[in-house]
């Protein structure tokens, strides 16, 4: 008996349920499919074929892109289908570099994972494709078109998701390829060094360049004293690969682990976020009741920051003159130790460990120099750091929690939370907010601001007036707000942008997460911030110090940028 809205796959039946395609009917009996250009939230290509599955009348279906139909029958493991995968495999691997072991992306690999899944042990057909140049001209990411399987990832992240269009498919046939427009370097692209295609590529033809050589010369130098600072998601990013939970709050562990390494001190980059609020809010208002240019978007993201320079240069006015929290605190941090360098050592260098490929960029940019170089000499990732540690034969999840080092120990919770969507947001409403009380800070936290949706509005009474607030993650959403602003449909006082969905817990740095779990990770920064003693800015001791003395007569230079060209 045939019943309503079933089929079967591999002789189970299974209620449909509004799923989009096949794919998603056949995850719910527990069967993984193997796919190269398949992602939910992309659009369906439908170009490895991997995931091929066969009816009962013996056609062969492309599950991604086949609707499920009322009565059905598939099979997803025949013979038939081992085999037809296999060749896709050899045909892939035959056209692909080889070089597996010396590969960024040796172990995360789906090619990789998959010819060792279906046991491809030797390709029976000779390579015919050049090898192609290495484009290494972005201070982010490295593109090696030897390793590109043209499953079209990167270009539907970079076009649909992210709307920079700084890579597409080019050439026709066997000669087809990705590229940049007349394939010049990636540097001189649209490119805002995001990542994103990065985390979407499945072979390594697109990694996040490694900068760890040169971090770990710096430590071995007796003479160079080395700092590192570490952003707030990085904490809850790492846990994962290295034994821990997903989400769990590894800060004091990664302390250990940078000092055991050879770091000689380390930082949260939460107290240069502090710094950050209280400039930018203090921005804020003043633009505000003094009829400044409106809205103000949020400056911390670089990647964000690129893009509006790239291509909508027209709001460059309403981007904050507050530089990120990271360059904040390394211009405070190279400040301080300009002439406090402990005896012994004659040069400081600086390192940021960061969620962000864009952070890369933004260490490099001139806007940050001064005589004595850039304020971050180097910027390194979590997945940077994982490698680091596993380099080490450090085994992370046995070490002893650290604390960060004096004299800049100390932070508030608001600034934990800059991690996630929202979170600067709701940093910047505890500054200005008159009633300091739990129970305001409460209600700013259910006011809108908080939650992994794409795009919050939220509107906030101040004073004898309303603050409209919007809230974005991800590019392609940014620019669509950008137009409606553009063209009048929409107004707003203040527009936190971030370029990664969900925020900087899903930063191309970050070890790949999928998106029903990036939850987790936003949910462990609110943890951390809801056991922190300090909830505000403004409370942390140490912001007075600072002003009072190290930035006095020297806080425009040290935490201000000019991202408008004269």
């Amino acid at each position: 008996m045939q019943l309503k809205n079933m089929m079967t796959v591999d002789g189970v039946p299974v209620l449909i349920e509004g799923e989009r395609n096949l794919l998603e009917v056949i995850s719910k009996v527990g069967t993984i499919m193997p796919v190269f250009c398949y992602h939910s939230y992309l659009s369906i290509y439908g170009a490895c074929r991997m995931c091929m599955v066969e009816d009962d009348r013996g056609r062969l279906l492309a599950a991604c892109s086949t609707l499920p139909e009322e009565g059905m029958k598939i099979h997803t493991n025949t013979g038939r289908l081992r085999r037809y995968r296999k060749n896709i495999l050899e045909l892939l691997l035959a056209e692909h570099c080889r070089d597996c072991t010396t590969c960024g992306n040796s172990g995360n690999c789906k090619l990789q994972t998959l010819a060792n899944q279906f046991g491809i042990h030797d390709i029976r057909f000779p390579r015919n494709r050049e090898n192609a140049d290495l484009d290494h001209s972005s201070p982010c990411i490295l593109r090696e078109p030897g390793k590109c399987i043209l499953c079209g990832d990167c270009v539907r992240e970079c076009n649909e998701v992210q709307r920079v269009g700084a890579i597409d498919f080019a050439h026709r046939g066997s000669n087809a390829t990705i590229s940049t427009a007349f394939n010049i370097p990636l540097a001189q692209s649209p490119c805002v060094g995001c990542g994103q295609c990065a985390v979407a590529c499945p072979t390594g033809a697109i990694i996040v360049r490694d900068d760890t050589s040169r971090v770990w010369d710096k430590i071995d130098d007796p003479e160079t004293f080395v700092t590192c600072e570490i952003a707030p998601a990085v904490r809850v990013g790492i846990g994962e690969q290295l034994g821990l939970g997903n989400g769990d709050n590894a800060m004091g562990l990664i302390v250990a682990a940078l000092h055991r390494m050879g770091f000689d001190e380390v930082y949260d980059t939460s107290t240069g976020a502090d710094l950050t609020v209280i400039e930018e809010a203090n921005e804020f208002v003043e633009r505000v009741q003094n009829g400044g240019t409106i809205p103000l978007f949020t400056s911390c993201c670089p990647a964000w920051v690129q893009f509006v320079e790239k291509k909508f240069p027209e709001f460059l006015p309403n981007v904050s003159t507050c530089r990120s929290p990271m360059s904040m605190f390394s211009a405070v941090i190279k400040e301080y130790y300009r002439d406090n360098l402990p005896e012994g050592k004659k040069r400081h260098y600086h390192v940021a460990l960061m969620p962000c490929t864009a952070k890369k960029f933004e260490a490099k940019r001139d806007e940050f120099k001064t005589e004595n170089g850039p304020g971050t000499n180097d910027v390194i990732t979590t997945q940077e750091l994982i490698k680091m540690i596993r380099e080490s034969g450090i085994v992370f999840k046995e070490l002893e929690p650290e604390s960060v080092d004096v004299p800049f120990g100390t932070m508030s919770g608001a600034c934990i939370i800059f991690g996630v969507t929202g979170g600067v947001t709701e940093a910047v409403l505890r500054k200005i907010a008159t009633d300091n009380s739990r129970t305001t800070l409460a209600q700013i936290a259910y006011t809108g601001v908080r939650g992994m949706d794409s795009v919050k509005e939220t509107v906030i009474p101040f004073g004898d007036r309303e603050l409209h607030i919007a809230v974005v993650s991800g590019l392609g959403n940014a620019e669509a707000l950008l137009n409606k602003i553009k063209f009048g449909e929409a107004h707003y006082d203040l527009v936190e942008v971030m370029a990664c969905p969900g925020g900087c817990i899903s930063g191309a740095g970050q070890p790949y997460i999928s998106q029903r779990h990036r939850v987790k990770r936003g949910e462990g920064l609110y943890r951390t911030d809801s056991v922190s003693a300090i909830k505000r800015s403004q409370d942390n001791p140490l912001m007075k110090e600072l002003y009072e003395g190290l930035m006095k007569g020297k806080v425009h230079e040290l935490l201000h940028v000019n991202y408008i060209k004269d």
